[in-house]
């Protein structure tokens, strides 16, 4: 059975969960327009992870019409439900609405749940705005690794040099992991500092980090 706008469009006001979620995965198979029309109706569905599902698909359908997609998205960071909070914030980044970082910082500030601030702190990399300069200063001292493992990268995306001595104390973290995300924002964020510390990285003891490092020296 070929899949329609009018059969998803059907599969969507089903009673049967089942049928909504695969729905919602349909949208994926239509073109753009028309996705994002319907997508429009299931991110308002009952149940979570329909909506999840359909928050989810805006990082690409979105760019249909941004302006409905940040009145979306800001309304979805009110969800009742994590996940669905998260995948709002991942998509408002996806599409660089920065005229949504206040809602971001907000919502950072007041939720008690780690994914919904690790989804923010991961996000503003790619949102852009040089306002996030200090939400991920404080992210980064955070005492869930996660969280400071998604600022160390969204500092280096962000590209603000004064992040290298922020980062600095980072590269001899216990955690591997640490610091092979220390050598790639290091790379994105360059300068005579930063190719100091890539310097002392370059001799690692994990292989990963020393070979990351050693091809980062070539591009800073």
């Amino acid at each position: 059975m070929s899949i329609t706008p009018e059969s998803v469009k059907q599969l969507l006001s089903s009673e049967n969960l089942g049928d909504r979620l695969r729905a919602v995965n349909q949208i994926r198979e239509l073109e753009s327009a028309v996705g994002f029309e319907l997508i429009q109706s299931a991110v308002g569905d009952s149940n979570s992870r329909v909506r999840y599902s359909a928050v989810s698909q805006l990082d690409t359908l979105g760019a249909q019409d941004l302006e409905l997609s940040l009145n979306i998205l800001r309304e979805m960071l009110k969800d009742p439900e994590p996940d669905v909070q998260a995948a709002a914030a991942d998509c408002l980044g996806a599409l660089k609405l920065q005229v949504a970082f206040d809602d971001l910082q907000q919502l950072y500030e007041i939720t008690p749940e780690w994914l919904v601030k690790f989804s923010i702190i991961a996000t503003l990399g790619e949102l852009g705005d040089p306002r996030s300069f200090e939400l991920l200063k404080q992210a980064l001292v955070s005492d869930n690794e996660l969280i400071q493992t998604a600022a160390i990268s969204s500092l280096g995306e962000l590209g603000n040099i004064e992040a290298v001595p922020l980062l600095s104390p980072y590269a001899t973290n216990s955690d591997w992991q640490v610091r092979y995300r220390v050598v790639q924002a290091l790379k994105r964020l360059g300068g005579v500092d930063a190719k100091s510390i890539l310097e002392t990285l370059a001799n690692d003891e994990v292989e990963a980090i020393a070979n990351e490092a050693k091809q980062s020296l070539q591009s800073v």
